[in-house]
């Protein structure tokens, strides 16, 4: 690939990412952590028997509550599951654009959130299903924050889970006087996520997983956002790693498409929230 290209391709995918998250937010208010939304964040639901736990999404860097999970969300409440999300690492005057501040301080939002969630639906645990950054912050939870004795399983949707270099993007920050503390200034939750940080470093000391949490990863070869896209994946006994061209070779979904719209990755979160009635994930799934 031609080096500018490399530095493009990541830069159009946030691009992308702001633009997916501006139009349909503009119609939403987000006032406790829990926008508005079509057909989750339904406070009277109560979970099954069949599905006992109700589910955490957690959007990723510039995502939101709401836009983030337009695919996702009716996926899962249609199979009968009570589906919730949240708004988290807001910046003062940057609205719909969250997920910037810092993923310690996150990761204490997704901590109250979960709080409430499970004192609304009676559950003594949930799960959380996370895109990019909303993959990897809520391990600070568990790790750090008790989180572990309140949650069955953590799914990661192409989770920067070891930090990214923007297809070596990052790289060039030495290069950039000032350019670093200025990123950690203004936008911590981006400094945090990059390879070698200090808070990667922390949350990574000691092993990746915490013991009774299930964890799964769903990658994609072409993610150019968070790379190379191996560091996705974690180490462990309860870890599933699943890439997603093992399941279907011919899709093509990178960073944002996996977690937007792309329903064979939908149907391996089925999966991975209640494995014990998983089918096999397919090009069918697609249609699923």
């Amino acid at each position: 690939m031609l080096p500018w290209k490399r530095v493009l391709r990541p830069l159009a995918a946030l691009l992308l990412t702001a633009a997916v998250a501006v139009v349909p937010a503009a119609t939403a208010t987000a006032s406790d952590g829990a926008a508005p939304s079509r057909g989750w964040n339904d406070y009277t639901c109560k979970p099954s028997a069949a599905h006992p736990r109700p589910v955490v999404l957690v959007h990723g860097t510039l995502g939101n509550s709401v836009d983030n999970w337009l695919g996702l969300a009716p996926y899962l409440t249609s199979r009968g599951y009570c589906v919730y999300s949240l708004d988290y690492g807001q910046l003062p005057g940057v609205p719909f654009f969250h997920g910037l501040g810092p993923i310690d301080k996150s990761a204490e939002q997704l901590s109250a959130f979960v709080d409430k969630v499970l004192a609304a639906t009676g559950a003594a645990e949930a799960d959380l299903v996370g895109h990019s950054q909303g993959g990897m912050m809520p391990r600070h939870y568990l790790k750090f924050l008790g989180g572990a004795a309140k949650v069955n399983a953590l799914v990661g949707i192409a989770p920067d889970n070891h930090g990214t270099d923007l297809n070596g993007l990052t790289n060039l920050l030495p290069y950039f006087p000032g350019a670093e503390d200025l990123l950690k200034a203004t936008t911590p939750g981006l400094a945090d996520q990059i390879t070698g940080s200090a808070f990667l470093t922390k949350l990574n000391a000691g092993g990746d997983t915490v013991p009774g949490v299930r964890y799964t990863v769903i990658a994609t070869r072409y993610d150019e956002v968070v790379t190379p896209w191996r560091t996705q994946y974690l180490s462990g006994s309860a870890v599933r790693n699943v890439l997603l061209q093992d399941l279907c070779p011919l899709d093509l979904s990178e960073h944002l498409a996996i977690g937007l719209f792309d329903r064979i990755a939908f149907h391996e979160v089925a999966n991975a929230l209640d494995p014990a009635h998983a089918t096999p994930t397919t090009c069918a799934s697609a249609f699923s």
